[in-house]
């Protein structure tokens, strides 16, 4: 064996051991920025001991690609702020689910033209399964990204037999694969069969909503790992196999984690429609609430001695992470207790809130999840909810007719006074009315996140 081979295995062999070290510090807030590091320095050694392989006869195409994707991932990360990660992420994974699926297709047609005895029934069985995966990720995850972004609506896009249709595309796309599967010679087919996996991701993502982002972009995240996985077989690498499970693997716990947070199945999620404005909803304007000033807030606040301030997806509408970290400094310097409660689901992925509030270097140990923060909440004074919606509405406690009864939510309702921030009574992702906003304990203060926490800064800095 050569130098080069060895240096190849070992390479390999740390990288994964780090892939998986990665995975394990990224699951505590204490070791996350380890977690990162260790990825960044396996994907790095992977992407070294894949050059030095034998098979590579030429650098020319892989400089190009490498400046291509060099010139398009730099500037997405320095130009796309902390708030659009979601979008960021969606955009990462139909990148992935693009390369994919191009691989696949490459290799078909190469093995097809000037090695057929290489389409075993294994190999195409696997190669089927990557370009479904690979396309309906690619699509799947673009109109994630248009969601999120808001180039199209949020809302669920739904017409009468949509899932009868979705599944019976599905199903001719399977049926194909199989027939290649069993008869590879039949090259006609596979143009088809690239077609309705394209179609599939579009079709597959139209009909959920805003509400559902967290576990759809972990769900895509899972497509893409084991799509990923699935190349690995196809190209006999060994340390794509591994990355590939542990991503589609990872991704798909976290998708289970999401759900339970939200009290939904995998089915609801995928083809329940989650988001419609509900009739009740459309009521919202003809109850009264309470309204607070900016001074009237600072006032609550400075008297309080605990504080829970729960973040939401208006928080990162707004950008108001450094005011929150303001508030906070300007608080605590004044003796009160601040903490942070962040639900599972809050935003438009999976740790979006921490992400933001990490941003605004707000510290690790004020941060509390979801079970933690609501053994707090009755005995804290003032619980300051900021751009969060349905993750905080109590009807999801009692209510068996609402569409989030029984998803576990941040109690906020259970502290002695309740002040939300938020630009208006629309209701959240979910379509429905918000309990706590109706509640004798409960200040709504009116306006930009971003603005009216400027507001309390000043008036609460000004005060002796």
């Amino acid at each position: 064996m050569s130098v080069q081979a060895i240096f190849t295995q070992v390479s390999y062999l740390v990288a994964a051991a780090l892939f998986i070290l990665s995975l394990k510090w990224l699951s505590a807030v204490p070791t996350a920025r380890r977690g990162v590091i260790a990825g960044e320095v396996g994907m790095v050694l992977a992407i070294i001991g894949t050059l030095l392989l034998p098979q590579i006869v030429s650098y020319k195409w892989i400089v190009v690609a490498l400046l291509v994707g060099s010139a398009i991932g730099i500037p997405i990360a320095y130009l796309m702020p902390m708030t659009h990660v979601p979008q960021r992420t969606a955009l990462s994974h139909s990148f992935g689910g693009l390369a994919v699926g191009l691989v696949g297709t490459a290799k078909y047609y190469l093995w097809h033209e000037h090695d057929p005895a290489r389409l075993t029934t294994f190999i195409m069985a696997v190669l089927c399964f990557e370009v479904l995966l690979g396309f309906l990720t690619f699509t799947g995850s673009l109109m994630a990204f248009g969601k999120l972004q808001e180039l199209i609506p949020t809302r669920p896009i739904v017409y009468r037999g949509q899932n009868f249709v979705n599944l019976s595309l599905l199903g001719i796309a399977v049926a194909i694969g199989v027939y290649l599967t069993i008869n590879p010679a039949q090259i006609g087919l596979f143009p088809i069969f690239i077609a309705l996996s394209l179609a599939f991701g579009v079709l597959l993502i139209m009909p959920i909503g805003g509400a559902d982002m967290p576990t759809v972009i972990a769900l895509l995240n899972s497509y893409a790992g084991i799509s990923a996985s699935a190349m690995g077989f196809v190209l006999e690498n060994k340390l794509l196999i591994i990355a590939g499970a542990l991503d589609g693997s990872s991704g798909f716990i976290l998708s289970i984690i999401m759900c339970k947070a939200m009290n939904r199945s995998f089915t609801n999620v995928l083809f329940g429609a989650f988001g419609q404005v509900s009739p009740q909803a459309l009521k919202a304007e003809e109850r009264t609430v309470r309204s607070a000033s900016p001074e009237e807030a600072a006032d609550i606040l400075l008297a309080a001695s605990s504080v829970a301030i729960i973040p939401g997806y208006g928080m990162a509408v707004a950008q108001a992470q450094h005011k929150v970290r303001e508030l906070f400094d300007l608080l605590t310097r004044r003796g009160i207790d601040v903490k942070f409660g962040i639900h599972p689901v809050a935003g438009r992925m999976p740790g979006h809130m921490n992400v933001l509030l990490a941003e605004a270097d707000i510290p690790y140990d004020r941060l509390f999840e979801m079970e933690d923060i609501n053994s707090e909440l009755p005995h804290t004074d003032v619980a300051l909810v900021i751009g969060a919606n349905d993750v905080v509405n109590p009807a999801a406690k009692h209510d068996k007719g609402s569409p989030i009864f029984g998803m576990p939510i941040i109690e906020a309702d259970r502290a002695r006074t309740v002040m939300v921030i938020k630009r208006s009574m629309n209701p959240g992702f979910a379509g429905i009315e918000n309990e706590l906003y109706y509640m004798d304990k409960t200040l709504m203060l009116f306006g930009d996140a971003k603005a009216y926490l400027g507001e309390l800064v000043k008036m609460i800095g000004q005060e002796k």
